[in-house]
């Protein structure tokens, strides 16, 4: 539904659980059990909870619904004691009238949510490699509106010319119309000052429409790079009823060939990541700020051009953000693996189909849809269903399909494939034919590479560390240099809780180029390097500059992932030299990004000698120097270095932000082997989501502070020491 006369009716509702009888003021996103960051049973969170809330109803001729973003797996409404029907999909919007069920004044709402893993609802039936926790974990939403209403919009439209910045467009909206009885409606529409009227019969229920098409001139087109949004406001009038809606829209060319992506004619070649929407101790329950700050980390911090939601629709607020900043998206069905032959089971999944593409068409970030259920084998039955229906709601985008062995029935547009190959030996990426087994060229994207195939720890020896980054590099110069792909995205961006089936035996696979705090590994800074020097000068070698951690004492080579043009090494103040990306230097394997790493090789004294400072100095392709990374002979812990995202938080919804928090040297780089903790101090109306004593992981960690939401528009403060001593004072303002 996108009607604007709408309410967010997410603060205060009163929660208690099958375990726990004593209700509790809570607001939403809500989590129904806090969760340890590890070594927990999954089964604490998979049980029945109920949330109950008073909403005022003050005019009884309106239409009265209620619309749930998410809620985990299942629930049931009950309005004033009387039950209505359940409602099945845990990541999908669920949309409910109870005009018939309130009165004017106080009404009674009560919900009750089943999160236990049921064999009915994707995607379970057998194992997955991921944690679904329970509870309301997206806002609720009171909608109040005529018998008649606009109950979506599809904004289609065809690019007809274009120069790659500015084009011609053709728009050809589709309206949905919820309707009581038959009746002629006025609709205008109004976008980039373009106003179109039409006057159109509407037909009793639930109905589309295409609306009067309009040629607009001159439109700034879309692109990762300029990734232009513009509002779209649609009005409805009849002799009984009156509804206004608002859409963001971005025009942009979009082809998906056997050749590459072209976005306004411009090839774009995927390099991404996976995204898991979890986060400690809260599970999925995160509010607009934190999933906005995802996005932000993926494009902006670590320079990806593209996400894949896995394994299912994801929060419309970290879609909204993709939309805003140019990131590109695969999103999917929910679904790991398995299939069932329950007819419940396979009805959902077309559910699921109907609600994503519903609910996100008009994302210009997405560039497909993901109609097969992750890694799962074929089955032509249901998913020439997913396909069909697809291509019915819209066709405009390609469908895919991700699999992970050879010669999967191909009905989506896409061949899309976890490859995971490369252990570290000679094989790379398998190519397009021998992936597809096709003898025609179609359209192929490798989905998945690393992650299960070497899990690494933040903690892990430097060495390790080294090779995590090595294997995401290999794999991306490898899909440069090949044109039949479309673009890799590895597994994954964060490390995520899972069951007991998979992962280190703790709750988590640590998979991700990032930790679950959000702290970068080594790997990171492959994608970050890859980044325009004129954005961002990037200079990270991948060392701990220490005799010892590596084998036999051996310090080189270093790998520096780096923008620059040349590097020059100083020990102790003297040059040993400026090393470029010489072909002689190049390693092969590596050869295909955009920045191949520099590698560093040169000779530190004997074991036994003295130990030295380092410093690596970028220079541009002028020669100027753009930066500089320091390491001391001597480290010793000189202090925490704290960065937050945003220092303000709403305080009339629940809203949150992310604190890192480091342990340096006095050249600024972490201690990877401290064993420092932080306790954390908040004062005013403001509580730390999870623990207030925490230990750094490799030298670093994360945790999100969240308002209380109590309307009130303050300063509150944060206080961050670590054990050692070292103290930091930060400030939020509450608006």
């Amino acid at each position: 539904m996108i009607s604007n006369n709408k309410i967010c009716i997410s603060n205060n509702w009163q929660y208690f659980n099958e375990n726990e009888s004593n209700k509790v003021t809570i607001n939403i996103p809500h989590n129904n059990v806090n969760v340890p960051y590890s070594y927990f049973d999954e089964k604490i969170y998979q049980i029945i909870s109920y949330y109950e809330k008073n909403i005022n109803i003050e005019n009884d001729k309106k239409r009265i619904f209620l619309k749930f973003d998410g809620v985990m797996t299942a629930f049931t409404l009950y309005v004033n004691g009387k039950k209505l029907s359940e409602q099945r999909g845990g990541y999908i919007p669920h949309s409910i009238e109870i005009t018939d069920y309130v009165k004017v004044g106080e009404n009674k709402i009560f919900v009750e949510v089943d999160s236990t893993e049921r064999n009915d609802i994707p995607p379970f039936g057998y194992v997955v490699d991921y944690l679904t926790f329970g509870g309301i974990y997206r806002d609720v939403w009171k909608y109040e509106l005529d018998n008649t209403f606009i109950k979506n919009l599809f904004f289609k439209y065809e690019i007809l010319e274009h120069n790659g910045t500015y084009g011609k467009v053709k728009c050809m909206p589709i309206i949905q119309v919820d309707c009581l009885n038959d009746e002629n409606i006025d609709i205008i529409y109004n976008i980039l000052n373009n106003k179109v009227d039409t006057n159109i019969n509407v037909k009793k229920g639930v109905n589309r429409y295409n609306l009067n098409e309009i040629i607009i001139e001159n439109v700034e087109l879309w692109s990762i790079e300029n990734p232009k949004m513009n509002l779209c406001n649609v009005t409805l009038i009849s002799d009984t009823s009156k509804d206004n809606a608002s859409i963001n829209v971005g025009f942009r060319d979009l082809k998906i060939l056997h050749n590459g992506i072209f976005i306004n004619n411009e090839k774009i070649k995927l390099m991404g990541l996976n995204r898991h929407q979890s986060f400690p101790y809260v599970g999925y329950a995160m509010p607009k700020r934190v999933q906005e700050e995802d996005a932000i980390i993926l494009k902006e911090e670590l320079g990806l051009n593209t996400v894949r939601c896995s394994h299912y629709p994801q929060s419309t607020y970290f879609l909204d953000k993709c939309d805003n900043i140019g990131l590109l998206v695969l999103e999917e069905i929910p679904g790991w693996q398995h299939i069932s032959k329950d007819e419940s089971w396979r009805n959902q999944v077309l559910d699921d189909v109907k609600a994503m593409i519903e609910r996100d068409y008009n994302h210009p970030s997405i560039i497909t849809w993901g109609v097969r259920i992750n890694e799962s084998g074929d089955d032509e039955e249901l998913y020439t269903k997913t396909n069909n229906l697809a291509k019915e709601l819209d066709d405009t985008r390609l469908t895919s399909g991700v699999r992970c062995y050879e010669g999967s029935q191909l009905l989506e547009g896409i061949y899309t494939m976890n490859d995971f190959v490369h252990n570290g030996g000679e094989d790379i990426l398998r190519n397009r034919k021998t992936c597809t087994n096709l003898d025609y060229s179609v359209p192929y994207m490798v989905t998945e590479f690393c992650g299960h195939i070497y899990p690494t720890k933040k903690i892990d020896c430097e060495e390790k560390l080294v090779e995590h980054a090595l294997r995401h590099a290999r794999v991306q110069s490898c899909c440069k240099l090949d044109d039949e792909i479309l673009g890799a995205i590895g597994w994954c961006a964060f490390d995520y809780n899972t069951h007991f089936d998979f992962g280190s035996g703790d709750r988590i696979c640590y998979h991700g180029v990032m930790d679950m705090f959000r702290m970068p590994k080594f790997a990171s800074y492959v994608y970050k390097s890859q980044k325009d020097i004129k954005k961002e000068v990037v200079l990270e070698p991948l060392t701990y500059w220490s005799r010892g951690e590596k084998q036999m004492g051996i310090v080189f080579p270093i790998y520096v992932f780096t923008n620059c043009n040349s590097i020059e090494l100083k020990l102790n103040n003297i040059s040993k030299g400026i090393f470029k990306r010489e072909k002689q230097n190049l390693d092969e394997k590596l050869s295909g990004l955009n920045n191949p790493p520099i590698v560093i090789n040169t000779i530190n004294g004997e074991w036994g000698a003295s130990w030295t400072d380092a410093e690596f100095i970028g220079y541009d392709e002028n020669n100027n120097i753009v930066g500089s990374k320091k390491f001391c002979a001597s480290v010793t812990y000189e202090d925490i270095k704290v960065d937050m995202y945003s220092n303000e938080l709403y305080c009339d919804r629940l809203d949150a932000t992310r604190i890192s928090v480091k342990a340096i040297d006095k050249e600024g780089n972490i201690l990877p082997f401290i064993s420092d903790s932080i306790d954390i101090e908040v004062y005013g109306d403001i509580e730390v989501i999870g623990l207030n004593r925490l230990n750094f992981i490799g030298g670093s960690i994360a945790f999100w502070v969240k308002s209380k939401v109590l309307n009130n528009k303050s300063t509150a403060a944060i206080k961050i020491k670590s054990f050692y001593g070292y103290e930091k004072k930060l400030e939020i303002n509450l608006i």
